[in-house]
């Protein structure tokens, strides 16, 4: 448990966690290691720890756990918040005696304004204390806020969540609509017979009573934190998760209004281009849907017709969705489909194809003729299954009208012989039994052959020959009654109990005895009854109480765990549960704030919150949670920056207004001469210690306010937090900066003009290019001033005489030819994507070597390499260079090739530092703060180390980590801190890396999305600073 390596430490975690249960004391020994490593300064050490420790089963060290999980629910990292979450329900299931203290926890974790932590604590939630509802009123403004921004699965849960939320909150959208349905079906069926008709006139004045009750009802309004919900998951129908997209779907499905719900329907069109797995789910769950929103997949009719490579559970659920889409329009296309799915190889598609052809019989009577004319005819088809349930089809077709189908009933009656499937049989001897009236002549023959091969039926045919037996008894027992009693007879000693019950319920029923009860007065009116037409149900119409989506709508069960969907409430609870107070401190103007300068300002100004109805009362707005660079949230910084763009604005264009001198007088100090600046330059030395502390205060506020500033504040801040560095450089070393004040100037006159227009950049100037001459200090500290990239050239930051040169050829294995390489950190100009690569030939052999080039380079998937041109000769003695450049695609991994010249080969390989990936870009403070609160949590990486005694001033660090590195100095108001920025040459991520000095100790933290070349290089600093 001692060990070092992380990779190590995992799998002894792995292990614990398999065995703890098995061998508890081994496992208690383990954790002081546990409690030790949640003090660790490493976030993912302290995470693994908090997670192992969660894990193991064990329960006398539940009150250890309960401890963890309260420290870590407030760590400062959101990562670790995050396992905390995790945490909570593995000890709620292993003591659930500890519910109140989780919940408490759990209360604190959902005030947590980062999307790292929002999914798994609802997660925690739904497993500890789904029924505390009150926990989630001051939470959900924020939680609808965060939602687009939260990962994937905890979208999943949130939504969820969320709408078993909204079912006990608000009021049913569609209440007038349903209210109407109920009194326009109530006690009708869907074809109205004569009598009913008849009747319609006296239910008209009911009706229209109903009406007028309808019209007095209170218009509905819908709640606007209702609206947000649905406002704010309707982006998330794009998701490319299925399980997201199906989670918005089923939320609208529940709580959107009827005219909106159609917006969900091309969404899960999408999914079924998904694998099968997902159709499998998407298409249940359409089938529910198509039973009461029929109209919302009308218009993706094709999208359900099927495809030969489908497998069958997805065949049989599409012609599910089909069949309920069929009306009186489509039938026509949708019947040609069915009639070539008939032909399928696959029977039990065909099977359920007829099936569904009997169901659009029954639900459309228009087509009832055409569709039992279709299954008739495939009544003399080869195969024995389709036949087989063509008949079963029929049976229930024919019940509806048996009078006109006599003839259908004397062909089934003549295919007894040849159909052997049992269900086929017995439906076509309970149609023969039920209108023997139709076929008198027909139905004694059919009991003769059926007596005969009684003893070899199944169960099934032998239970429908008995009841052919009795009904013919009843009706024409001349011709019958011998044949019914040999058939009661077999029965009697049949080995199914079933079987022999029926035949002695039957015996004294149709037979009068003395014994006979006075039942068998009613034997006709028991089995010649007439019998209400089956009606061909979907068997998804019921499953709507199921929460669709839901593991139980699935198995149209319920299954572990699930949570009923709430009711709709009769009346509106109250909506100021789900206002949060604003606090006084956070009310004060932005131009108040800007006068009180020593006062710090809080967070959130009156620009942050949202103007919306439905997030005015809510001062966590997404915006505002997004931009807080203390919370290491995960909120997207494009969709944050365009809103505080804007509001920014606004607020800036109102102080305008009342400060009209104050800003006047602002610019015409910004656009001042330099020149003014050198005669003053001595009254400003005697005030730099007084003005040094307060443009530092100042630009620690602007930093804070990023939000509510407009961009002309933002080039103040810029322009105060380098003037100190510039004054302080002059005061130091004047001689160095007596030989650029000329183009200082001119520089200024330029770049202090166009300060106002922030995204405006201007040509490099020529006066800027023979930057070799100044001190690397002097560069270093003006870099700040720049509004270009292009103004001051990487090859600034490190000289060439600081690079590092690699062996790529030894003069011994290259025969006298030697080969050695450098990065020269100079754009690749041929592809602004590849790392410039400076090779340096010897010849040391006697003679000339020719045809210098490169060949056959084995690169990793992604990697390119730009040969450099052909050196036709290399003369014996002679050194000469050239460039190339290579693609390492952010990864160290070597690009190996062929060096060949007219007559050998030699294989190379060039293998880069983690710090030659990058290349230098240049920021203000603010901005490095701004992307440095986006890159926290897990993108993160913080070391520390003691500086040897010759390394501890700034000059020294920045010296060693630029020549590790290649990256630029980022201006920093703070003392003992340097800021170095830059983005990786192929991905363009961003790098940014902070040196911290404390005495003779130093922390170095690197900031990148890309966690392998992050960690990588917090190596490579500290073995240049250890050095």
């Amino acid at each position: 448990m001692g060990v070092v390596c992380f990779d190590v430490k995992k799998l002894v975690y792995v292990y614990l966690v398999r065995y703890a249960e098995e061998q508890q004391d081994l496992a208690l020994l383990s954790i002081s290691t546990f409690q030790r490593g949640l003090k660790d300064p490493n976030q993912l050490i302290r995470a693994s720890a908090l997670r192992v420790l969660s894990s193991i089963r064990v329960t006398i060290i539940v009150p250890i756990m309960m401890l963890a999980i309260k420290e870590a629910a407030s760590d400062m990292s959101p990562y670790v918040r995050k396992t905390a979450a995790h945490a909570i329900p593995k000890l709620y299931s292993l003591d659930p005696e500890q519910k109140d203290q989780l919940i408490e926890v759990i209360e604190k974790l959902l005030a947590d304004k980062t999307t790292l932590v929002a999914g798994s604590v609802v997660m925690a939630f739904e497993e500890v204390c789904p029924e505390r509802i009150d926990l989630i009123h001051k939470n959900y403004r924020k939680l609808c806020n965060l939602l687009i921004d939260v990962e994937e699965w905890g979208q999943v849960v949130i939504i969820n969540m969320l709408t078993r939320y909204a079912r006990t909150q608000f009021l049913n959208p569609n209440i007038n609509e349903s209210l109407l349905e109920e009194g326009n079906t109530e006690g009708k069926t869907f074809y109205p017979s004569d009598e009913e008709e008849d009747e319609d006139e006296d239910e008209k004045e009911k009706e229209e009573k109903k009406a007028e009750a309808m019209a007095k009802r209170k218009p509905y309004v819908m709640d606007p934190d209702h609206r947000l919900l649905l406002r704010n998951t309707k982006p998330l129908l794009q998701s490319r998760n299925a399980a997201v997209v199906m989670a918005v779907a089923q939320l609208y499905f529940h709580l959107a209004p009827k005219a909106e719900v159609g917006v969900i329907a091309k969404a899960l069109v999408r999914l079924l281009r998904s694998h099968s797995e997902v159709q499998f789910v998407v298409l249940q769950n359409v089938a529910t849907m198509t039973i009461k929103r029929r109209g919302m997949f009308e218009p993706y009719l094709k999208s359900f017709y099927i495809r030969s490579t489908d497998p069958t559970q997805i065949k049989i659920l599409k012609l599910e969705v089909l069949t309920n889409l069929a009306n009186e329009s489509n039938i026509s296309t949708i019947l040609r489909e069915f009639q070539t799915y008939i032909k399928s190889m696959d029977k039990d598609f065909v099977a359920a194809t007829i099936q569904a052809i009997g169901r659009c019989a029954t639900n459309i009577g228009e087509v009832r003729d055409t569709c039992l004319n279709g299954l008739v005819q495939l009544l003399s088809n080869r195969d024995e299954l389709v036949v087989a349930e063509s008949v079963v089809v029929i049976k229930k077709l024919l019940q509806m009208q048996p009078e006109k189908h006599s003839d259908i009933i004397k062909h089934m009656a003549k295919l007894i012989d040849n159909i052997q499937v049992p269900m086929a049989r017995a439906s076509i001897l309970w149609l023969i039994g039920e209108y023997c009236e139709h076929v008198p002549k027909i139905a004694p023959d059919v009991l003769r052959k059926m007596a005969k091969s009684f003893t070899n039926e199944e169960d099934i045919v032998k239970l429908q020959i008995l009841n052919l037996a009795a009904k013919l008894y009843l009706t024409n027992s001349k011709q019958t009654k011998l044949l019914t009693q040999y058939v009661l007879n077999l029965a009697k000693y049949d080995q199914n109990y079933d079987i022999r019950d029926r035949a002695r319920f039957i015996r004294q029923l149709i037979v009068p005895t003395e014994k006979s009860g006075a039942l068998s007065k009613y034997a006709k009116k028991l089995f010649l009854a007439l019998k209400p037409a089956p009606v061909l149900e979907s068997p998804f119409k019921d499953r709507d109480h199921f929460q669709l989506g839901s593991l139980s709508h699935l198995l149209n069960a319920k299954a572990g765990g699930y949570q009923e969907l709430p009711e709709w409430p009769e009346s509106a609870p109250d909506p100021s549960v789900r206002n949060v107070e604003v606090p006084e401190w956070s009310k004060c103007s932005a131009r108040e704030k800007r006068k009180e300068k020593k006062v710090d300002k809080p967070f959130y100004s009156d620009s942050d919150g949202e103007s919306g109805p439905t997030e005015s009362a809510d001062s966590e707005s997404n915006s505002g949670s997004g931009s807080d660079s203390g919370s290491a949230s995960d909120v997207s910084a494009s969709a944050s920056e365009s809103e505080e763009s804007e509001e920014g604005s606004e607020s800036d264009e109102e102080e305008d207004k009342d400060e009209p001198k104050h800003n006047k007088k602002k610019l015409q100090d910004m656009k001042k001469p330099t020149h003014n600046t050198e005669s003053e330059q001595s009254s400003e030395e005697e005030k730099k210690p007084q003005r040094k502390p307060k443009t530092r205060k100042m630009s620690e506020s602007e930093s804070e306010s990023e939000e509510s500033d407009s961009e002309s504040s933002e080039s103040e801040s810029d322009e105060s937090d380098s003037e100190p560095e510039i004054r302080k450089k002059k005061k130091v070393d004047p001689k160095a900066s007596k030989p650029v004040k000329k183009e200082a100037k001119k520089e200024s006159k330029k770049e202090m003009s166009l300060l106002d227009l922030d995204d405006f950049e201007p040509a490099p100037s020529p006066q800027v290019t023979p930057v070799n001459f100044m001190s690397s200090s002097l560069v270093t500290d003006l870099e700040g001033l720049s509004l270009s990239d292009d103004v001051l050239a990487p090859a600034t930051i490190s000289p060439s005489s600081s690079m590092k040169s690699f062996e790529l050829l030894h003069r011994i294995t290259g025969e006298g030819l030697s080969v050695e390489y450098c990065f020269s950190r100079q754009p690749f100009s041929p592809d602004a994507n590849m790392v410039s690569v400076q090779l340096h030939f010897t010849n040391n052999s006697s003679s000339d070597v020719s045809a210098l080039h490169v060949e056959d380079a084995k690169l990793q998937s992604g990697m390119r390499v730009k040969e450099f041109p052909e050196i036709e000769a290399l003369a014996a003695g002679d050194t000469t260079t050239a460039v190339m450049g290579i693609d390492f695609c952010d990864s160290t991994q070597a690009a190996n090739f062929q060096l060949c010249t007219n007559s050998k080969k030699f294989l190379v390989s060039i293998q880069p530092p983690v710090g030659e990936l990058m290349r230098p870009v240049f920021m203000t403070e603010n901005e490095f703060k701004k992307e440095q609160g986006q890159l926290m949590g897990m993108n993160e990486i913080t070391e520390k180390l003691t500086l040897d005694s010759h390394c501890r001033n700034e000059h020294a660090i920045v010296q060693r980590v630029t020549t590790a590195a290649n990256l630029s100095r980022v201006p920093c108001g703070a003392d003992h801190e340097c800021r170095f920025a830059a983005r990786t040459v192929t991905g363009n991520s961003l790098v940014l890396v902070t040196v911290a000095i404390k005495q003779e100790a130093a922390q170095v933290t690197v900031n990148c999305d890309k966690m392998l070349i992050g960690t990588m290089l917090v190596k490579e600093i500290l073995q240049a600073l250890a050095q």
